[in-house]
């Protein structure tokens, strides 16, 4: 079966929303976050999900999400930083979707999210610790289930042009 979507991962800051929408702009694809999609359905935030109904709700929430994106054609979609941590989700996505990891080094994310004021993981005074054991924990995971992975490192441009031309050809 022809894979319909392309699914990016990576790390938060990794340039995910960025990238997936001149990936769109580039390849006439639907471009879609998965965050907001959540979001926009349910008519609350993500943090608002997890401060009323647990992280355990939220991924039930997320997974049917993936379900009903997966279904969907020509679409780009923005995974959740934490959405490819479970099989369940991966294996939705693998049926119907490519999966590009966009990989940034460390050093990049820490650059790239200096100044954040939006990640409630990161609203600390131990971030740069916080983004480390994440980084460490997750890169290995999102390696294992992507079928292809970019250097991110670069012009969020470039990149969309790096998967339109490995993929989209």
């Amino acid at each position: 079966m022809e894979k319909k979507n392309i699914v990016l991962c990576g790390f938060m800051g990794s340039g995910k929303t960025t990238v997936g929408r001149l990936l769109g702009k580039i390849s006439g694809m639907h471009y879609v976050d998965l965050d907001r999609y959540i979001e926009n359905k349910y008519h609350t935030t993500i943090k608002d999900i997890f401060a009323e109904h647990g992280e355990d709700y939220f991924r039930d929430l997320e997974h049917e999400a993936t379900r009903e994106l997966a279904k969907k054609q020509h679409h780009i979609i923005a995974s959740g930083g934490g959405t490819l941590l479970f099989e369940r989700n991966v294996q939705v996505l693998k049926e119907t979707c490519t999966i590009v990891l966009l990989s940034v080094p460390l050093s990049t994310i820490k650059h790239r999210l200096r100044n954040d004021k939006k990640r409630p993981l990161l609203q600390r005074p131990d971030k740069d610790k916080v983004m480390e054991d994440l980084y460490n924990a997750r890169l290995p995971l999102y390696q294992k289930v992507a079928d292809y992975t970019v250097n991110a490192n670069k012009s969020p441009y470039a990149i969309a042009h790096d998967i339109s031309e490995l993929l989209l050809k």
